[in-house]
């Protein structure tokens, strides 16, 4: 019984509410003016397989997968450098006012356990990027210092907006204070697209992935071909990676 109300959910509640409208316009068109069709349909394709779970899943596999974390042991490095991913400025904290987003946490919470083991530093990249966001950095490192971080352990770059500012604005904080052996720590399908800023900003870090959402092995059963709201949300991450890969081949 459980299967079934997944399955009915699924076309209940968009994106596949927005399929069956599609199939029904598709139908009707067909029907009435048949040049028109492949429009309908198309789009129908289109959302079904970003919408699908097995689709999303290669997507993120073929960026999730380009780099593995290092044991902790062979991590060599000077600095730990986390990269942001969004925050809320006014939302209520255990210590104080604002939250990162669950992916920022996810992050910052590698990166927390990642310097226990290594000992390094942590330097946490992530400004205030729209007006009703909270700064990032500003917030880990409250949330650093709650962990018994101390202060002279974490640097904080809190003006960057988005991935090429967090390179740059990162190189010149790590130039100011004399360090030269990144080890990078983002979110698994983000870690292409950031190693490559960085080593245009003239790094060279060491990658180390965290945050997957996906698993390494490849799983079907039947709720894959189910659409999901997760795997179009998914999918739409991994065609921006994808994207921003492309422009900065271009050169964009």
């Amino acid at each position: 019984m459980i299967y079934i109300v997944k399955g009915l959910y699924s076309f209940i509640l968009p994106p596949g509410l927005f399929l069956l409208l599609l199939a029904a316009i598709g139908w009707r068109m067909w029907r009435k003016d048949r040049k028109w069709v492949l429009l309908p349909f198309g789009s129908l394709l289109l959302l079904y397989l970003l919408s699908s779970g097995w689709f999303s899943d290669v997507l993120m596999r073929g960026l999730e997968q380009r780099y593995s974390p290092p044991a902790a042991a062979d991590v060599k490095g000077d600095v730990i450098v986390v990269l942001g991913a969004g925050a809320v400025p006014d939302s209520p904290d255990i210590g104080g006012i604002g939250n990162m987003s669950g992916t920022a946490e996810a992050r910052l919470l590698a990166a927390a356990r990642l310097s226990r083991v290594t000992g390094l530093p942590v330097l946490f990249s992530g400004g205030q990027v729209f007006a009703d966001s909270g700064n990032e950095a500003d917030i880990a490192g409250r949330q650093l210092r709650e962990l018994g971080f101390a202060s002279d352990f974490i640097l904080l770059e809190n003006k960057s907006l988005n991935t090429e500012q967090n390179a740059a604005f990162t190189a010149q904080l790590m130039k100011e204070k004399n360090l030269t052996r990144p080890v990078l720590l983002t979110s698994a399908i983000h870690m292409p697209r950031a190693l490559e800023q960085f080593r245009q900003a003239g790094l060279e870090p060491l990658p180390f992935p965290v945050d997957y959402a996906v698993s390494r092995q490849a799983n079907w059963y039947w709720s894959k071909l189910l659409p999901t709201g997760t795997a179009l949300s998914n999918s739409l991450a991994a065609l921006k990676e994808y994207l921003g890969l492309a422009a900065i081949k271009m050169k964009l």
